[in-house]
């Protein structure tokens, strides 16, 4: 190995391929490393031998702190180098002091667990401490926190039939006697918090951090056993149990009054219900729309006629009936008013001018000669297009609005029967059972309208947004980027595509802007981020690049995304991470160069694309060669 350390130089002046100069040096790494095994061995081997006679000295001394750390460090030392050595020749004197330090291990895990059950038995807390810490350095964490716990458990349970007793023989004449098994409790929980606040220092100093969780699962049981027989204890002292209370609650609602109020209270749910389904249809029909607003008059008219209902119902006191109108109001939202809603979105947002110019202009010279010929131009067409597309808008924002208040109806009801029950109206678990079903529904509608509400704006993607957003950005074919320095500075004097496409993008989403909520109109600016991420993705792959239109792409593409960023709240960069690192791809001087950034190399980042596109993406790059990029191990 010395002669070889010395001819390294001269094997390095006469190296003059990379290839051979790179083997040279994993050979020396791999030299090194068996350096480092072999010192690690020679270390192992010491220890081992070091450990076996301190075992043997500390349990004949009977010093079994020092017995047990003795053990810990064999447990620590690593198996495979003891089995190397063992493949090397020392077979012999390793087994003999594996063997014998493995025996010792067994013998001291019986004297540790022993000693522990003795100490615990005769109540000796610092023997009990002192064997309690021995059990992690045999690896018995586990048993020495079950053992210890069961001690501790045993001091709370003695403590707590104590305190129990002495409650159960205080006179009623004294001043605590009302509260002496809330004294009791509170003196049971204060113990194990002591006993926990003790003792978590050894815990963790001795077990390791998270193991005092452990200790605290098995007091929490005793704890459990504990507060049940003082609960117990006042269940029997209190005579809680009491079957008049019954015995009147079933005379109550069986006398002929209450049976005259449930007949009545069936009568007024008819009729409440008929008021509420007409009065709905009444508001839905005198539907009105006012310029500058976002929503029309049915939405707040609907729900203010659902809040009266349900708040006369809910005067009457009477569970059954409120949970009857609960369920009408859902009914009637559900089927009658969402039914409106999702009829108006069915007609669909209709093609913006610009889409009727794309699709052709003999349309509109044709227009032009009729309005020519009658003599005037007829707006009629445009009109109604525009009152079409307001409606589609107004009806989105509708939806998002009955959405919002269904919750805030639902959040309403949970706080008026909270109070209804605490009047003690309607008493019992099924009672509450009965009005959580129907706050369930209420919340179940509310996503059917939030479902609702992502339909529209997919539809409005679809139609007409997408049909303009695409050829905008296949236009980007139309550009050449392969392209020299002196059409790269000339693209940077006149911007060829970018530019020109996010002014078009502002004037589209300009025009949903004013008439969408900002939460409708942030969805939809997602929607339109994710399709032009997609749109560009495909038009790129159908391109090629030279370095500087690789260059190029990579300023439209930071141009756009930054300028998306200021349209929307949402979080635009996952959406953009495929079509970044592509631009990072198609920037590279070389093939290689790729290496610096996959695999271990990659830091940070998370690559979105496979290695099948990678080479794709490589391969549009009309500077590469297919052969380098063939050879690539990805």
């Amino acid at each position: 190995m010395a002669e070889r350390a010395v001819r390294i130089p001269e094997r390095i002046e006469e190296i003059t391929e990379p290839e051979e100069l790179e083997r040279l040096y994993q050979q020396l790494c791999e030299e090194e490393n068996r350096i480092y095994q072999a010192i690690q061995r020679a270390d192992d081997i010491l220890d081992l031998k070091f450990c076996m006679d301190g075992v043997q000295t500390a349990l004949r001394n009977e010093d079994y702190e020092q017995a047990a750390a003795h053990v810990h460090r064999y447990l620590s030392l690593d198996q495979s180098v003891i089995e190397l050595s063992r493949q090397g020749g020392e077979d012999s004197m390793l087994d003999t002091n594996v063997s014998l330090l493995q025996e010792a291990e067994q013998h001291l895990k019986v004297i540790v667990a022993e000693k522990l059950d003795q100490a615990i038995k005769e109540g000796d807390l610092p023997q009990v401490e002192r064997f309690f810490k021995i059990f992690p350095l045999l690896g018995l964490h586990e048993e020495g926190l079950g053992r210890f716990s069961q001690y501790l458990c045993t001091q709370l349970a003695s403590k707590a039939a104590q305190n129990l007793q002495l409650a159960m023989g205080m006179e009623l004449s004294e001043t605590r006697a009302a509260l002496v098994f809330a004294d009791t409790l509170t003196l049971l929980f204060e113990g194990i918090a002591r006993v926990v606040e003790t003792h978590q220092p050894i815990v963790e100093t001795y077990y390791g951090p998270g193991r005092l969780y452990t200790l605290i699962k098995h007091i929490q049981v005793e704890c459990d056993r504990q507060a049940e027989k003082v609960v117990d204890k006042f269940i029997e002292r209190r005579t809680y149990h009491r079957k008049h209370q019954k015995s009147l609650e079933k005379l109550l609602n069986d006398c002929l009054l209450s049976r005259n109020m449930q007949e009545l209270i069936g009568y007024y749910i008819t009729m409440e219900e008929y008021f509420m389904k007409e009065t709905v249809n009444k508001a839905v029909a005198m539907d009105t729309y006012e310029k500058g607003q976002l929503t029309s008059s049915m939405v707040d008219d609907c729900f203010y006629i659902v809040k009266k209902c349900i708040g006369r119902a809910l005067s009457s006191s009477s569970i059954d009936c409120l949970c009857a109108m609960i369920n009408h109001a859902t009914s009637v939202l559900e089927s009658d008013f969402r039914e409106v809603l999702f009829n108006k979105l069915r007609q669909g947002f209709p093609a913006t001018t610009l889409q009727d110019i794309q699709r052709g202009v003999s349309s509109a010279v044709s227009l032009m000669q009729s309005s020519l010929q009658q003599g005037k131009f007829d707006t009629k067409g445009i009109e109604s297009s525009e009152e079409a597309k307001t409606s589609f808008l107004v009806t989105l924002n509708n939806v998002e609005i009955c959405s919002e208040n269904i919750m805030t109806l639902k959040r309403t009801l949970e706080n008026d029967c909270a109070k209804l029950f605490s009047q003690g109206s309607g008493k019992g678990d099924q009672a509450r059972a009965k009005i959580d079903s129907c706050l369930s529904d209420l919340v179940a509608v509310s996503s059917k309208f939030k479902d609702l509400l992502q339909e529209g704006l997919t539809e409005l993607n679809t139609t007409s947004i997408k049909p303009q957003v695409k050829p905008w950005i296949t236009s980007l074919l139309s550009i050449s980027h392969n392209i020299e320095e002196e059409e790269f500075n000339e693209y940077e004097a006149n911007d060829p595509w970018v530019q020109q496409f996010i002014v078009s993008l502002e004037q589209l989403t300009t025009e949903f802007k004013a008439g969408l909520s900002s939460v409708i109109y942030d969805n939809l600016t997602s929607l339109i981020t994710s399709l032009i991420a997609t749109e560009l993705e495909k038009t790129v792959f159908k391109s090629i690049f030279s370095r500087l239109g690789g260059l190029q792409f990579d300023k439209e593409l930071r141009s756009l995304i930054a300028y998306l960023t200021t349209i929307t709240t949402w979080t635009i960069r996952d959406k953009f991470a495929r079509l970044t690192q592509m631009a990072t791809i198609l920037n590279l001087e070389r093939v290689t160069e790729i290496l610096d950034y996959w695999g271990p190399n990659s830091g940070p980042l998370t690559w979105r694309l496979t290695p099948a596109e990678v080479r794709q993406v490589l391969a549009l790059r009309i500077d590469f060669r297919s052969e380098d990029i063939k050879r690539l191990r990805l």
